[in-house]
């Protein structure tokens, strides 16, 4: 009988879910592990999440391996699930981070300093993002909220990739500049 490690990945699934053994699962995860972590690592830009990503990923994967169908490689199913999981994490971080602007972390913050000069500190941050075009807006939020590379946005905008790197920078050199400034 073949080792375990010289089985190909639909081999493990169909004696995996034939068994219950976990032994094969071991395999598929040992072979794939570091991909995923890659996969995640890059989309998050965050070792500690890409980890736990990882883990849940292939907690998902293990529960739901019976209904891997064969139209594509299993790699590539592993992909696109891990891929979802990450980007589905990543906006509902996101969303969290915007309620807990609104609700929380102004009382928050209130706590650990003056409370006027947060409330100075948030009333002149909004003044500055109000100033900014709609154009800077939408490529920031294309760099920070949706977290695409300089490429992407670029591809998205009809740019070349200098000119968005440009951008962004001016961008943030102009916020940095007018959040210095006195209220007025």
């Amino acid at each position: 009988m073949a080792s375990h490690y010289q089985l190909n990945d639909e081999e493990l699934i169909k004696l995996y879910l034939h068994t219950q053994q976990n032994n094969y699962f071991e395999v598929l995860y040992k072979r794939y592990v570091s991909k995923v972590y890659s996969r995640c690592l890059s989309l998050t830009k965050d070792a500690y999440r890409a980890e736990d990503y990882t883990h849940d990923i292939f907690l998902r994967v293990y529960g739901n391996l019976g209904k891997f169908k064969e139209n594509s490689a299993f790699s590539t199913w592993l992909y696109s699930i891990s891929y979802n999981y990450c980007m589905d994490q990543i906006r509902s971080a996101n969303r969290n981070l915007t309620v807990a602007l609104d609700d929380q972390d102004e009382h928050s913050l209130t706590e650990s300093g003056d409370p006027e000069l947060v409330e100075a500190q948030l009333q002149q941050l909004a003044r500055v993002m109000n100033t900014i075009t709609p154009e800077e807006t939408h490529m920031l939020q294309l760099k920070y909220e949706e977290g695409l590379d300089i490429r992407a946005i670029a591809e998205q905008l009809a740019l070349k990739d200098s000119a968005v790197k440009m951008r962004l920078k001016r961008t943030r050199d102009k916020i940095r500049r007018l959040y210095g400034e006195p209220l007025s």
